[in-house]
């Protein structure tokens, strides 16, 4: 799979503020990365106007800025070109950083005595800490601190080592810091795509795990289709047999026999109508030749083979389930003392079944395990899904949670009518 798209702007602040920042953009109408750079462009110009025209104001900075209006007014012109740049800074990164920096040579020329620099720049310095390899961002933005050194220093005739040092380090911290903070915030990007992506991977890998127990489930129900399929079929095939015999000699027997079949037959093909509509989809599977139909009269053996810490308790008397249910019921049981096994080792398992008047009850309980649960054990993990499966085939209520005691219960509730 591919990792997911990323929001437009892609030099924001990571994580919440992101988001924030992102939806106060989209409210705004700024919805894609152009429209975003033009507004960040036209903000910076009005910055920078803003800031030259409070230090004229003052009559102490107006000295230090220095020239006439017309300089001044060339020196606007050109912070308003500076920030205009930025509206290619995403897509060309390298060539924003060379306008602006070009610009600020020729500001530097302009104005000498006043060492303006503009935020647009700086802008374009981060943009190249977002967009570009980290050797290469930082070699552009050192060469950048250096021309810009230079174009400040030299016209002014300073020969003092101090002040084009000072210089000199204003300018390379100024850009290099620029340019590393915006390589930091990609790369915090970049981990936090990374984590979003592998999360979608993981929720789909868990899905197709899920829609694999879900196929394997229903293999192994068609495999009992044909076992139930094939019990109905022999008992018809002998009493076709029989009515055969006894329709010269007996047509009353041969009659009752007869009818028998007809009952058998609907029988048969109400319980394969219950398990085809829970085949949904397309299923697969070979039966298992000669094995035995498991079913409650085999819940027993089940209990016997979970081992000493399982028991087996039956109230109430026995009565006929349709072999759907029987092994619908069976499969339950199987599947809730399996997890039981993973999640809860050492425990102790009850395995309670009543027959009562109105419904046949089974329920499986387990307290809290005395030894670490079994992790990502082969097969296990999705064995809910089975169990509302069959539920859901035969008609039965499902509940599963935890009990009181910090254990598990799985009760399923087989109403008389559904068996």
């Amino acid at each position: 799979m591919t990792p997911p798209d990323t929001s437009p702007d892609e030099d924001a602040v990571p994580d919440g503020a992101e988001v924030r920042a992102d939806a106060v953009l989209t409210r705004l109408g700024l919805t894609t990365p152009r429209r975003r750079d033009v507004a960040l462009a036209g903000a910076t110009a009005v910055v920078s106007v803003a800031v030259v025209l409070v230090g004229l104001a003052d009559p102490a900075l107006a000295v230090v800025l220095g020239g006439g209006p017309l300089t001044v007014s060339a020196v606007l012109m050109l912070l308003v070109l500076q920030s205009g740049v930025l509206v290619v800074r995403r897509t060309r990164p390298v060539l924003c950083l060379a306008v602006t920096i070009a610009l600020q040579v020729v500001q530097a020329v302009v104005l000498p005595t006043a060492g303006l620099r503009g935020p647009a720049p700086v802008v374009a310095a981060y943009t190249c800490g977002t967009r570009l390899p980290a050797r290469r961002a930082l070699t552009l933005t050192g060469a950048a601190a250096l021309v810009e050194a230079v174009a400040f220093v030299a016209p002014t005739g300073a020969t003092g080592v101090g002040a084009v040092l000072t210089q000199l380090a204003s300018s390379v911290i100024t850009y290099l810091a620029a340019s590393v903070v915006g390589g930091w915030i990609a790369t915090r990007r970049h981990v936090a795509e990374l984590a979003r992506w592998r999360a979608a991977e993981a929720l789909e890998a868990q899905r197709a795990r899920a829609d694999a127990a879900v196929g394997a489930e229903r293999t192994r129900v068609a495999r009992e289709l044909h076992d139930i399929a094939a019990h109905h079929l022999a008992a018809m095939v002998v009493q076709a047999s029989v009515a055969e015999r006894l329709v010269d000699r007996d047509p009353d027997a041969a009659r009752r026999t007869i009818t028998e079949i007809r009952t058998q037959g609907r029988a048969t093909l109400h319980d394969l109508r219950l398990v085809v509509g829970a085949l949904r989809e397309r299923g697969g599977g070979v039966p298992e030749e000669g094995a035995p139909m498991p079913g409650l009269a085999t819940l027993e053996r089940l209990v016997a083979d979970a081992g000493p810490l399982v028991g087996l308790e039956v109230v109430g008397a026995p009565r006929e389930l349709s072999p759907v249910a029987d092994v619908s019921v069976y499969r339950v049981a199987q599947e809730a003392l399996s997890n039981a096994r993973d999640h809860a080792p050492g425990a102790r398992v009850t395995v309670r079944v009543r027959h009562g008047e109105t419904a046949t009850v089974l329920e499986v309980g387990n307290g809290p395990g005395d030894a670490p649960a079994v992790e990502d054990a082969p097969g296990r993990g999705l064995g809910l899904i089975g169990m509302r499966e069959r539920a859901e085939l035969i008609g039965a209520d499902l509940e599963v949670g935890p009990s009181p005691d910090g254990g598990w219960r799985v009760r399923l509730e087989l109403p008389r009518d559904a068996a």
